[in-house]
């Protein structure tokens, strides 16, 4: 069942990160999942380096700040990829 709701949540922060960046008309829901769950990943090395505590999706913490934290690691990992595919951030 935990695994369930780590791609479901996963999805939907992949699919909100993708409408924030502009890039949800190039992503399927499968790119959506898979943006979500290594933002997450990236969000909370990123929040570890920062000293924001609270920790992100993958480690279980689907409180707020998890999920703000995973959703910023998403974001990020999007504006990584469209420097490289278009050599701008967007």
């Amino acid at each position: 069942m935990g695994i369930l709701i780590w791609l479901i949540v996963g999805g939907v922060i992949g699919w909100l990160a993708s409408l924030i960046m502009k890039t949800d008309a190039q992503q399927g829901i499968f790119l959506n999942i898979i943006v979500g769950i290594i933002g997450a990943f990236l969000g909370g090395w990123l929040g570890g380096l920062l000293g924001i505590g609270g920790g992100d999706i993958n480690s279980g913490n689907f409180s707020l700040s998890g999920l703000l934290l995973s959703l910023i690691g998403a974001i990020v990992l999007l504006a990584i990829v469209n420097l490289f595919r278009r050599g701008r951030v967007r």
